[in-house]
């Protein structure tokens, strides 16, 4: 068999070894699994401990254990991780037999605390390596002043030590001064010196984050072109150039008389181990930081996610030593710029301590509260009463375990979903979502500075120019926490809406708002159109200068990108191109407006990487809260139960709008579908047909006895309910990336492939032929109205609505179009209408009134924002949707500059392109169009539709 790119790395002399530990990895056959990929070692993450800790059940019975011997915190952390460490040494010492003691380490760390404290560093680091008794162990020391001399005293004691949190080449050189003299003392002595194990961690993507910064500073203020291009000719450059550097003073170092007496005694070089190889900017390579530092005598410890992306993707070759001259060269250019690279790698160590500290200090605060919750007996964060669905579902994680499905997830393995090659193609170009959060991560400090200078330029409202799924995400965000106080106001605009649009001008000044114009693609037709009506609103007051109200959030290449340029605009964000607009919560499409309300978005991003700790692929099916609720999903659909029923307490009730667009554009296609419902409140147990799976969603301490009591009728009903449990509200990070997981496991189950969305350009391809149509003619092909009462007029086809319709009374079309109506059916109101409180209270009712007399599922929605989520659903799905589309004339219409029609005429054609896709498509859709006030017809349709359905009771 062919060696993967992975593998090649040894040929040229690198030695692989992953940058995680965690209990379920060495339980479950990860670790074993990586080393027959070719990992060779291991370093523990304090970071990633802690999340497994939190938000996973793999230390729960040893710490359940540690808790009832009464052990403290600080215990607790010591025993669990030389438990950790010790175990996964031993798994490894096969690798240390085989390379003879040059790889199958494990590192453990000393305190960070310890980082200005020599002897307190001698002092923990010879515990550990008493604790262990293991000689394939590493001792991880930082490179501070005070750890330099420990780390001499360590390696001259016998102690194998990995020095971290090396930045610059000076630190480097001190380290192997370190390593030298330890060794001298050891020869002098008479001690032997071919046992000693050494590593010098020099430290790689988070220089480029800093000295990108800079540079990306300079290039805002920097006029001459030949200057700006050569700013943009070293981003990306400095962290590579840097290594590089440290590896000429390693080869330096590691030669001549002075070593040759060393290596005559048997020692061995202290190989430079590139750390923090994860790709920090999602414009560059994933791999960027494997595929240029490859060499002899180095090694690279990677996170599982760019191993698995080196293995499928990377290119192996010797490029450590490559282009050493331009190296030097960018990095005087560097210094010339003023941007000092010395000042760079102090900050960075300085912040490497504190972040690291910071990392333990979380531990042990997280090992207090899951002791205090083990005591307590409050462990459960999610929980089913599923019924007589348990033993499908059962079956189904035996399965899924069984299958590796959530491995094969995280190694982006596509046959899970699909086996023909284009599309499994495809959905490897929309697994970015997998490690988002990492990057947002790294990408936090920098955002909120952004956040800082739009405050500072008073700024008095934000005001979000989307579509879809990317949008969807800022709106929970914005309705959950709202803007911080001395935040601008935010406001979001998803809507053709005339009336909207206008309600939203009345309460900005355009002056002093900015806007943010994001679509993936660039060119999405209602978030351009909206750009170009505000943009002409900040023109009037700020001329030339007008770009600097407005960022872009899209895909690289884009035309957005290249209007944003063009257009002067404050600034743009580039997100991952391999993330879907509905998997992008935690890009940054949501990211951006969340540090603009103010949040604390470390904090949210925290709780998602907690989440996906919970869910990696060491983690048993049953135990993966990702997984176990996809799994249910996914069986609950193949059990007839394809309405997934999102309830949430009040302070969480426009989750729903988020989840219903994930859920239905990812499995609404090939007839198949899970219907979301959201927003529908919840009724007694007879107002439900056998279709139902439910799912509660709470924040911990929530006022919920309703809902509970509620929900406990429907369990004792039979119905399957699901209960998810938040901390607080900050755990949306959390659950923004459950559902992914979950959504992503149930296409599995149900044989879909959940990134495309094959229907939702039918709707997109119609408006534009109507588009067309108005521009030839001057008005839209409309058709005739099967009636017309009380300021209302009817559309739709077919025969028995059209005989109903003759009778000359709404309540009887309408009754005939709701005969139609079957067990199992669902409802769906589409309104393009301006969102009022007063128009949803109205439709609501009508909504309520359906399921209560039918027995069948309600969704509402407006328009055109879902022809964008669930639209794909309504067509691709299974023909169970019954549709009524609500339309209106405007009040007042807006033209929309550089274009022949309005925004009026824009979402008019959107509606009838969607009602002729729906009809093309075979589904049971009608047109209830408003001529007059708005409210009074929303008025007369509620009341037509109770009247209707009340005779069809079941």
């Amino acid at each position: 068999m062919d060696k993967t790119p992975l593998q090649q790395l040894a040929d040229f002399g690198q030695s692989v070894w992953l940058d995680n530990i965690r209990r379920g990895d060495i339980t479950s056959g990860e670790m074993q699994r990586m080393i027959d990929w070719g990992v060779v070692g291991v370093t523990a993450n304090p970071t990633i401990f802690e999340k497994a800790i939190s938000g996973s059940t793999d230390y729960d019975a040893g710490i359940d254990e540690l808790v009832r011997q009464g052990k403290s915190a600080d215990d607790i952390y010591k025993i669990l991780i030389v438990e950790d460490v010790s175990n996964a040494a031993d798994i490894f010492r096969q690798v240390y037999d085989r390379t003879d003691g040059l790889d199958g380490y494990i590192s453990i760390e000393v305190a960070p605390s310890l980082a200005h404290d020599t002897e307190g560093t001698i002092k923990e680091a010879l515990e550990f390596s008493d604790l262990t008794k293991r000689p394939n162990i590493f001792i991880k020391v930082p490179a501070t002043a005070e750890g330099i001399p420990a780390i001499e005293e360590l390696l001259y004691r016998g102690i194998n030590v990995n020095i971290t949190l090396i930045f610059s080449v000076e630190v480097h050189r001190e380290v192997m001064e370190a390593y030298l003299k330890a060794l001298e003392r050891r020869v002098a002595e008479g001690k032997p010196v071919d046992k000693i194990a050494s590593v010098a961690s020099f430290f790689v993507s988070r220089v480029d984050t800093k000295a990108d910064k800079a540079l990306e500073d300079l290039l805002k203020k920097e006029q001459d072109p030949e200057k700006q291009a050569i700013i943009k000719g070293l981003l990306g450059t400095t962290a590579i150039n840097n290594s590089k550097l440290a590896y000429e003073e390693f080869q330096r170092v590691f030669s001549g008389e002075r070593w040759e007496k060393l290596a005559a005694k048997g020692a061995r070089v202290q190989r430079p181990l590139w750390a923090s190889t994860s790709t920090k900017n999602p414009n560059y390579r994933d791999v960027i930081y494997v595929e240029e530092l490859i060499g002899p005598d180095t090694v690279n410890t990677m996170p599982p996610q760019t191993i698995i992306a080196f293995r499928d993707h990377g290119v192996a070759a010797r490029t450590i030593d490559k282009d050493l001259d331009l190296a030097k060269r960018q990095l005087a250019q560097l210094e010339e710029l003023g941007i000092s690279l010395d000042q760079i790698t102090h900050e960075l160590t300085v912040e490497g301590v504190q972040s690291f500290t910071k990392s333990f200090d979380t531990l042990a605060e997280c090992i207090g509260s899951k002791r205090e919750t083990l005591m307590s007996g409050l462990s459960e964060r999610y929980a089913a009463s599923l019924g007589g669905l348990e033993p499908q579902v059962q079956e189904g994680l035996r399965r899924i375990g069984g299958n590796q499905v959530a491995s094969k997830i995280w190694e982006k393995d596509p046959s899970i979903w699909k086996q023909d090659d284009e599309a499994k193609k495809t959905i490897k170009n929309r697994l970015g979502w997998l490690r988002v959060v990492s990057l947002m991560q790294d990408r936090a400090d920098d955002l909120k500075g952004f956040a800082k200078e739009v405050q500072e330029a008073g700024y008095k409202s934000v005001v979000l120019l989307g579509m879809g799924g990317s949008s969807l995400a800022p709106e929970v965000l914005n309705r959950v926490f709202g803007s911080k106080e001395g935040y601008p106001r935010f406001f979001m605009l998803d809507s053709t809406d005339p009336g909207t649009i206008t309600a939203i001008e009345r309460r900005i000044d355009p002056a002093d708002s900015l806007f943010i114009v994001a679509t993936k693609s660039g060119g999405t037709t209602e978030t351009i159109s909206f750009y170009r009506h505000f943009r002409e609103k900040v023109n009037v007051s700020k001329g030339p200068k007008a770009g600097e109200n407005f960022v872009a959030i899209t895909d690289p290449g884009s035309s957005l990108e290249t209007l944003a340029k063009e257009e002067g605009f404050r600034r743009t964000f580039l997100n991952m191109a391999d993330i879907g607009g509905r998997y992008s919560a935690l890009s940054y499409f949501g990211m951006v407006p969340a540090a603009l309300l103010g949040m604390d978005i470390d904090k949210l991003l925290d709780r998602a990487e907690t989440m996906t700790e919970a869910c990696a692929p060491c983690v048993n099916a049953e135990d993966n809260p990702g997984v176990w609720l996809g799994t249910i999903m996914g069986e609950a659909y193949k059990a007839g139960r394809d309405k997934v029923t999102i309830i949430t307490t009040p302070e969480l009730d426009s989750f729903g709008l988020w989840a219903e667009q994930l859920i239905a554009e990812s499995t609404g296609k090939e007839g198949k579908g899970l219907v979301p419902v959201t927003g529908e409140p919840l009724g007694r147990p007879s107002a439900y047909g056998r279709d139902r799976l439910f799912v509660y969603l709470r924040v911990d301490g929530s006022a919920n006895g309703d809902y509970e009591h509620a929900l406990e009728k429907l369990q004792n009903a039979g119905q399957p309910v699901v209960r998810l449990k938040m901390k607080d509200i900050y755990d949306l990070g959390a659950e923004f990336f459950r559902w992914e997981m979950a959504t992503a496991v149930a296409g599995h189950v149900m044989g879909i492939d959940p990134f495309d969305e094959p229907n939702v350009q039918e709707s997109k391809d119609n408006t534009s032929r109507l588009l067309g149509v108005y521009k030839e003619k001057g008005k839209l092909p409309e058709g005739d109205a099967i009636l017309e009462a009380n300021s209302l007029a009817l559309y739709g086809d077919g025969e028995a609505l059209s005989r109903a319709g003759s009778e000359g009374t709404l309540e009887s079309a309408l009754r005939a179009f709701f005969s139609t109506v079957r067990p199992g059916d669902y409802v769906a109101t589409l309104a393009y209408i301006p969102s009022t409180g007063e128009h949803e209270e109205l439709l609501q009712d009508a909504r309520l009134a359906i399921r209560d007399t039918l027995r069948v599922a309600t969704t509402f929605g407006y328009g055109p924002r879902f022809l964008h989520s669930t639209g794909q659903l309504h067509k691709g799905g299974p023909n169970r949707g019954v549709y009524i589309q609500v339309t209106c004339d405007p009040q007042r219409d807006l033209d929309i500059p550089g274009q022949t029609f309005s925004f009026g005429t824009l979402i008019r054609a959107q509606a009838l392109g969607d009602l002729q896709s729906l009809q093309q498509h075979g589904r049971r859709a009608i047109r209830l169009h408003i001529r007059g006030d708005h409210a009074e017809g929303v008025e007369h349709i509620r009341e037509a539709i109770r009247a209707a359905v009340a005779p069809l009771g079941i």
